[in-house]
C-alpha cells in the first residue's frame, strides 16, 4: 500500500536579531527534504508578524493580526506534524514561539511534535521539557526523540553542516523515524473517527 507523505511543518521559533537558528532549521529541513515520506515547510516566524496582544475571548482579532494569520494558520491546519526547532532563553522556549502556540488551538490537536534545540551547555534541552508540557495541554503528542546541539555555535562549519555529520544525521533520522509513525497513526485514526479535543 502506498501512502501519502506527511506534511511536516519545521517551525524555527527564534526571532532574535543574528539569531543562529536558521542555521539550525535549515540542515533539518534538508534531512527531511531527502524522504520520500515527507513533504517539508519551514514556517520562520521572524516573518509571520503576529502581534503578542491576543483579542478577547469571542471578539475578532485586529486587522493586522488576521493578515498574519491569513498565511500561517492554513501552513499549520495543512501539517500533519511539526518539527520545532528552539533555542533557550532563560531555562525556556522563545516568547515568539510561545506566541503563535497561543494564537492556534485545533490546528495542534492530535498531531505529533518532535524538538531540534540548541543552545549552550544545555543544548536548549530545558526549552524541550517546558514545551511538552505546552503541547500537552493541546492534544499533541510529542515523540521522545530529540536532536540538540550544546555549544551550537562550535557545532557548525561556514557552509550550515554539521562538523560530526554521521551522528547528528543518525539523530535526526531516529527523530523523523518516530515523528513520522505517530503522523501516520494519527492521520489514519482521524479518518475512521474524528478526534474529540
Amino acid at each position: 500500500m502506498t501512502r501519502q507523505p506527511i506534511q511536516l511543518a519545521v517551525i524555527l521559533g527564534s526571532v532574535r536579531q543574528g539569531r543562529f537558528g536558521p542555521t539550525v532549521a535549515n540542515w533539518f529541513a534538508r534531512q527531511a527534504g531527502e524522504r520520500d515520506d515527507l513533504t517539508v515547510d519551514v514556517i520562520d516566524l521572524a516573518t509571520a508578524a503576529l502581534p503578542m496582544t491576543l483579542p478577547a475571548f469571542g471578539t475578532p482579532p485586529a486587522p493586522e493580526a488576521v493578515l498574519a494569520l491569513r498565511d500561517l494558520t492554513p501552513r499549520l491546519s495543512a501539517a500533519d506534524a511539526f518539527v520545532v526547532v528552539t533555542p533557550e532563553y532563560n531555562h525556556s522556549f522563545p516568547a515568539a514561539l510561545k506566541n503563535v502556540i497561543d494564537w492556534h488551538h485545533q490546528q495542534w490537536h492530535a498531531k505529533p511534535v518532535g524538538f531540534v534545540s540548541y543552545g549552550g551547555i544545555s543544548g536548549g534541552l530545558r526549552a524541550v521539557e517546558a514545551l511538552r508540557l505546552v503541547f500537552a495541554e493541546l492534544h499533541a503528542v510529542t515523540v521522545r526523540e530529540t536532536v540538540s546541539f550544546h555549544d551550537a555555535w562550535r557545532q557548525f562549519d561556514a557552509d550550515g553542516s554539521p562538523l560530526s555529520p554521521d551522528a547528528c544525521n543518525r539523530a535526526a533520522g531516529s527523530l523523523l523515524d518516530q515523528l513520522t509513525w505517530w503522523a501516520h497513526a494519527l492521520r489514519d485514526a482521524k479518518r475512521v473517527a474524528p478526534y474529540l479535543g
